[in-house]
């Protein structure tokens, strides 16, 4: 396929190493110096179902997930029959010459003649590379750093092997099918996906404790942390469940150790009551959403953004928060880096949402800029009057000075009840009011420090879409698909869903003839925020939620029902 963009497709089974091939395969892009982006689709099970591993690849930057096939790599019968219908134009697909493939071409291998069945899947992967024009040395050096410390030297032997039969194989064949056009020379990049930058960006924040139970799709910033841990003085603890795993990241918070937990939806509702406590015992934490389709278990491998509302009003009782929404990999880590100062900054919880599509989708980025992130420094070092300390100190902005307990003479006192200036319980209704306003005067601070949505395209566009979080790209793609058709269209992006004003975006919402808001939920929860705190009522909803991402076609098809 001669285009600019190249869409591969592995799909079988759980088991059949379809993650091997796909991890390899994009690493090897990213190395020899192409663009990816990654979108896994899999199910909640160890063995059997269909699984898929997609990878877009070109010479320059991807932005968002497409639908149809350039190169089926078809594990199983069940991959040519589900997959025949999205195939372009001038499509390939590789199977086992023991499948039946009706599909034309059909490059048919036989696996069992080119290596021992543990090795099939490397002959998959060495067909798949041959065709794209990869070079079978990247291949073999990719796939011996993925499997580490399986690669004894009988392994590393019969992969080569394995490797050597799949390229002489290809090379005997006439496919027809051309390979990648050379990439673009730039500086080396990273292949990274949405959860592994989330949990960098707090590293280098500064983060200093993760509480975690596991939950897909979320267990992977917690095991990007682990990874790191020792090298950066880092503590994370797998708890018993997540109303332990929330209440250890506070008990670490309160100590001075910048803080956060990862989880899902359902783990979530479980730390609801160690949400609200963060709000009344002023402490900060950082809870990183990654969201799937619910309720209860609902589609747990799958993706949504139905955890707006849920992240704003968890919680009994009033009190202030901010929720983040990075809107592709290189966000993930700015934002879990300031999500993390905001938490400290303003003492309370902060959130940052993600979704599966996000957490799991691989890209490939340029470094990032460490030197740009100030780590966090959690509370007071020194306390100037140490007798006369007050840890709820009343302040104009809310904000009290939080000194660290055992770091001076100074008594820290904290508590879950409402409390007076020095942090004793107290029943004193006008404290109670007065405790309560100093609380909410932390809004305006958040509002002061939020992040307005980005604009793009002309001013006064006859349709703006409008998204959250990991639809941006694919808004783009939209978008200039249309521009392309001659439609004056625009794009509007939140990075940040809460807090909200309306002078950052209203202005912009009147000039457009409609505004479309695009959501992966079905009630359109970001419309609906919009709609009660400024009476703005969007012109046209399109939702998804049938647990696929949003793409450009979804979106295209969408708007012209």
């Amino acid at each position: 396929m001669a285009s600019e963009a190249l869409d591969i497709l592995i799909g079988g089974e759980a088991g059949q190493g379809l993650v091997t091939i796909g991890q390899v395969l994009a690493k090897a892009l990213v190395r020899r110096g192409y663009h990816i982006l990654v979108t896994q689709d899999y199910l909640s099970r160890v063995r059997g179902g269909h699984n898929t591993f997609r990878i877009r690849t070109a010479p320059g930057p991807q932005a968002a997930p497409r639908e149809g096939v350039d190169l089926l790599v078809a594990l199983d019968q069940e991959s040519l029959d589900l997959h025949a219908k999205d195939l372009r134009a001038g499509a390939q697909v590789i199977a086992d010459s023991g499948l039946t493939c009706g599909l034309a071409p059909c490059l048919n291998v036989p696996y069992a003649e080119l290596a021992p069945a543990r090795y099939q899947n490397t002959v998959a992967l060495g067909v798949a590379a041959s065709l794209l024009g990869l070079e079978m040395p990247l291949i073999a050096r990719e796939l011996a750093a993925f499997l580490g410390k399986k690669m004894t030297p009988e392994v590393t032997e019969k992969n080569r092997a394995a490797l050597a039969a799949a390229y002489d194989f290809t090379a005997s064949q006439n496919t027809g099918f051309a390979p990648l056009p050379p990439p673009i020379p730039a500086a080396p990049r990273l292949m990274i996906n949405g959860n592994e930058a989330l949990a960098l960006g707090a590293l280098a924040a500064g983060l200093k404790f993760l509480a975690f139970y596991p939950m897909t799709p979320s267990t992977s910033i917690a095991l990007t942390a682990i990874a790191h841990a020792k090298a950066l003085g880092v503590v994370c603890e797998q708890a018993e469940d997540e109303i332990a795993a929330i209440n250890m990241a506070l008990g670490a918070a309160y100590a001075g150790a910048p803080a956060m937990v990862c989880t899902s939806g359902g783990g979530f509702a479980l730390m609801c009551e160690g949400v609200s406590l963060a709000g009344m015992s002023e402490t900060p934490i950082l809870i990183a959403l990654a969201m799937r389709p619910g309720p209860a278990t609902g589609l747990p491998t799958r993706t949504e953004q139905g955890d707006l509302e849920l992240a704003l009003f968890a919680g009994h009782g009033e009190f202030p928060r901010a929720i983040y929404a990075p809107g592709g990999v290189e966000d993930c880590f700015s934002l879990a880096a300031l999500a993390l100062a905001q938490a400290e900054k303003h003492q309370g919880p902060v959130f940052i949402l993600t979704d599966q599509f996000l957490a799991d989708s691989y890209r490939a980025c340029q470094p990032f800029d460490l030197g740009a992130v100030e780590p966090v420094r959690s509370g007071l070092q020194t306390v100037a009057d140490e007798a006369g300390y007050r840890r709820y100190a009343l302040t104009d902005n809310g904000v009290s000075p939080r000194a660290l307990p055992g770091l001076s003479r100074a008594l820290v006192v904290s508590d879950s009840d409402e409390h007076t200036e020095d942090g004793h319980l107290t029943e004193d209704l006008g404290v109670r009011v007065t405790m309560q306003d100093k609380r909410l005067r932390k809004l305006a601070g958040l509002i002061a420090d939020r992040l307005p949505p980005s604009f793009s395209g002309p001013p006064d566009p006859d349709i703006l879409l409008v998204g959250w979080g990991s639809t941006l790209g694919s808004l783009e793609e939209a978008a200039a698909q249309l521009d392309a058709q001659g439609r004056r269209v625009g794009v509007c992006h939140f990075r940040q869903v809460w807090p909200l004003a309306g002078e950052d975006f209203l202005e912009r919402f009147g000039q457009a003839g409609q505004v479309v808001m695009v959501e992966g939920n079905a009630t359109g929860q970001l419309a609906a925020l919009i709609r009660r705190e400024t009476g703005f009522s969007v012109g046209r909803l399109l939702p998804r939620y049938d647990g696929l991402p949003i793409t450009p076609e979804y979106i295209l098809r969408q708007l012209a029902l």
